[in-house]
């Protein structure tokens, strides 16, 4: 984030200028500028240029500038961002991998299956295990793909919108 509560917003760049800011960050910074501009500390044509040049910018010090000379109790007027949208894709990267791991196992087991049903004679067996180690590995595969699919839509959204 760029600034706490009681923060200078000019010093919220704490050294940190010259870094790349994030999608959140400029939405922060649009945030406190619609605070301002709803307390009637910017007018309508300077909201809307500071709007612009926020989703433009592309440092933490190109922000900094951007809200140098808005008092930092309007910082304290903005509710805490939750991260919602990463717990999200944690929770969906963590069950990819737990579907990755499955299939990882279960592959193994479904030849191992294969030869004990071989070895025994069993055909019902040995044709079910013919199926069950690429079938998990297809569900595993393609539970990838879609989060790689997501990504990608999500980089594409981020980038539209900036």
């Amino acid at each position: 984030m760029l600034a706490g509560p009681g923060d200078e917003i000019a010093a919220g760049s704490g050294g940190r200028g010259h870094l790349r800011a994030s999608h959140g960050d400029r939405e922060q910074v649009i945030g406190i500028l619609k605070a301002t501009f709803v307390q009637g500390m910017l007018a309508k044509d300077e909201f809307d240029l500071r709007v612009g040049q926020t989703l433009a910018s592309q440092t933490y010090a190109d922000l900094a500038v951007l809200t140098a000379d808005i008092p930092a109790r309007v910082v304290a007027v903005q509710p805490p961002r939750a991260p919602a949208r990463a717990t999200a894709r944690k929770s969906v990267d963590s069950m990819v991998r737990g579907i990755a791991w499955g299939a990882g196992v279960a592959t193994p087991l479904a030849v191992l299956l294969g030869i004990v049903a071989f070895l025994t004679g069993n055909v019902t067996l040995f044709v079910l295990s013919i199926f069950a180690g690429p079938g998990v590995a297809g569900v595993a595969y393609s539970a990838m793909v879609e989060v790689r699919m997501q990504k990608l839509r999500r980089a594409a959204a981020t980038r539209a919108s900036s």
